[in-house]
């Protein structure tokens, strides 16, 4: 079966997918960083007055949010899980704006939570699983497409 020209992605198909994998990178980072040094995750994290089932959750949620908005799977909400994280992350831990570090990290936690809520408004794109999914699966609940 021959595609049509207008069902084959376009240059916003794959900017929606750099963006995406743009966004998914410092998560990824983060996430395998903090699990390949876990003893000095949990001590940093008891530091901050933060458990070690924090440090667990926080190690998990990176890493499988971020392979969600990578991959574009169930992305809008890997997205918007994102994005209230970033927001937590600002507004608990880098709220010293005396220092020019913590208001830069502060404003970065906004900025990539802007760019999360907006990938949970529009979507992974026609190059992601979810895209596939969508046009794979015939009879889905109408919950479930939403969420796609």
């Amino acid at each position: 079966m021959m595609e049509s020209a207008s069902s084959r992605p376009g240059l916003a198909d794959f900017i929606l997918l750099l963006g995406r994998l743009l966004l998914s990178l410092i998560f990824l980072h983060e996430g395998l960083s903090l699990a390949a040094n876990l003893t000095a995750t949990i001590e940093i994290f008891e530091k901050l007055g933060l458990s070690a089932p924090i440090a667990f959750a926080t190690i998990a949620l990176q890493i499988s949010a971020g392979l969600s908005v990578a991959a574009g799977f169930l992305s809008r909400l890997g997205a918007l899980a994102l994005a209230l994280f970033c927001l937590a992350t600002a507004f608990l831990f880098h709220t010293n704006f005396a220092s020019q570090n913590e208001l830069l990290h502060f404003e970065k936690d906004l900025a990539i939570a802007g760019g999360m809520f907006a990938l949970a408004a529009v979507g992974a794109g026609s190059i992601s699983v979810d895209h596939v999914l969508k046009k794979r699966v015939g009879n889905m609940h109408p919950l479930l497409r939403a969420i796609l």
